[in-house]
């Protein structure tokens, strides 16, 4: 809306303008994009602009944890969501019958170890205390990847969904503490170590680079997704939103902004 005061031909210019504005803002089509705080809503907030162009208007809106983004899309009171792993989508759909479904890949955060007590996990003493996501599929990530790293064996039919009660071998009898995926790098001060996902690692100010003391290999089978309600995946939104997303610019800012912490999925 202009506020100004104008006079004569003046008048039917800006009124002209201001005509044209609202029919182009009319015709671009609103969309509500739930996220978790970090690199996901910075993504998106890069997203917004080239949706723009080609008539999505996007409000990214953030969530801080990993239960609601979901919820929220099935109750329709969000378009899209992009925030999480197949694995844990899967899980979601499977436990609270949601019908949601991932339209496409978008980024990799390989999971870390952190600490501020060793500097390497083979300081690790016996007894440590060691605080990993309470969600099964981040919580079964975790222990994964401390088996990759040689500190205990999962058993191997539990898959990517392990639990502390499928911890088949645990030398150094680690005390495995199950937080909210959130509250994981406010644990640092209680714990020996605690394996956090990137987003709110680098939320907290740790640097994936450089202060994780180990990492996922970059081959995983986490890479995160943007999903829709079942009934909304055909729409033609669905497919611009995609291509915007996985646009040669949208890489590049991320290989730019976040220098390997996280890597483009596609």
């Amino acid at each position: 809306m202009f506020r100004t005061r104008v006079l004569g031909a003046a008048f039917g210019l800006v009124a002209g303008i201001a005509t044209l504005a609202t029919a182009v803002g009319a015709s671009a089509e609103a969309l509500k994009i739930g996220v978790t705080p970090g690199p996901h809503g910075q993504i998106l907030e890069k997203v917004k602009p080239l949706a723009a162009k080609e008539g999505l208007d996007l409000t990214v809106l953030e969530f801080s944890d990993y239960v609601i983004p979901n919820q929220a899309l099935s109750q329709g009171d969000l378009n899209a969501n992009s925030f999480q792993h197949q694995p844990y989508l899967d899980n979601q759909v499977k436990d609270r019958g949601y019908e949601l479904v991932s339209v496409a890949k978008t980024v990799i955060f390989p999971m870390g170890v952190y600490s501020k007590k060793v500097k390497s996990l083979d300081e690790l003493p016996d007894g440590a205390k060691v605080s990993i996501p309470n969600d099964p599929t981040n919580g079964g990530r975790a222990l994964l990847l401390l088996q990759a790293k040689g500190l205990l064996k999962v058993k191997e039919s539990a898959g990517l969904k392990a639990s502390p009660l499928d911890i088949s071998e645990n030398p150094k009898k680690l005390q495995i503490l199950e937080l909210d995926a959130a509250q994981l790098p406010r644990s640092l001060d209680d714990v020996t170590v605690a394996v956090i996902n990137t987003n709110f690692a680098m939320e907290s100010g740790l640097d994936p680079n450089k202060d994780a003391i180990a990492r996922e290999a970059s081959e995983s089978p986490y890479a995160n997704v943007i999903a829709v309600r079942k009934v909304d995946q055909d729409k033609p939104w669905v497919a611009t939103l995609v291509k915007v997303y996985q646009s040669d610019e949208v890489k590049q800012f991320i290989l730019d902004r976040f220098k390997g912490a996280v890597v483009p999925a596609w």
